[in-house]
This record gives C-alpha cells, sequence and structure tokens, in this order.
C-alpha cells in the first residue's frame, strides 16, 4: 500500500515556477497513468503562461485566492473551486490574496517537465 503524507513529499520547482509537492507518481508509488501534487504560491507570485502537449491537468483550490487564466479568460478562483485544464492550453494561475495559495494539481499522464511548454 502506498500511502504518502504531504510532510514528507519534497517540495520541487517545476518547470512553470511553481513549487510542488508529489504525493504520489511513478516516481515514488505504484500509481503508472496520473499524479497528484501539492503546489503552492506565495502571494503577488504566478505561474510562467504555459500548456502541456499531452497532459490535462485539475487544480482543485485548497486555501487562498488566485486569477486562473485558459486560453483567453481570466476569472478569480478560491477553495472549493476544481479547474479542468485540458492539453494544449496555456494556463497560468496568480495568487491575489495576501496569503499563500495552496492547491492540488491532477495530471493525466503524470506530470513531466518535458511535456511543459513556456509561453510568454
Amino acid at each position: 500500500m502506498d500511502v504518502i503524507n504531504q510532510r514528507e513529499a519534497v517540495p520541487f520547482t517545476t518547470a512553470d515556477g511553481s513549487t510542488i509537492r508529489e504525493l504520489l507518481a511513478h516516481r515514488n508509488s505504484s500509481i503508472r497513468q496520473q499524479s497528484l501534487a501539492e503546489a503552492r504560491l506565495a502571494p503577488g507570485q504566478a505561474t510562467t503562461p504555459h500548456h502541456h502537449a499531452v497532459t490535462e491537468e485539475i487544480y482543485y483550490i485548497l486555501s487562498g485566492s488566485a486569477a486562473m487564466t485558459l486560453g483567453r479568460e481570466t476569472r478569480p478562483v478560491g477553495p472549493g473551486d476544481a479547474i479542468a485544464i485540458p492539453p494544449g492550453m496555456r494556463h497560468t494561475i496568480r495568487n491575489t490574496g495576501s496569503d499563500e495559495l495552496v492547491f492540488l494539481c491532477t495530471c493525466a499522464p503524470a506530470y513531466e517537465h518535458t511535456d511543459t511548454f513556456l509561453e510568454s
């Protein structure tokens, strides 16, 4: 049985500039087709706009407030919001609050730096 506690997951910086803790993925568990990570952004910080050629993502906001941009649309998001991010869709998230933004990110297939394409 694979049980990974968030406190034991080693944080790393993704290609888009966010700090994540990969909770479950092929690198640390028997999971092979997806990944689950906790991401954090400091107040005022944003991910670099990017897209994934193959990977679809879901962001689920746990705490904080943000502006989510998907394609040309931007809208406010907060705790309890789930955001669908299809493959190929340019996206970024900016912490608009005064507290750290914390959200879960699921990726299918699992997150890989090589499938992250930075945009301006």
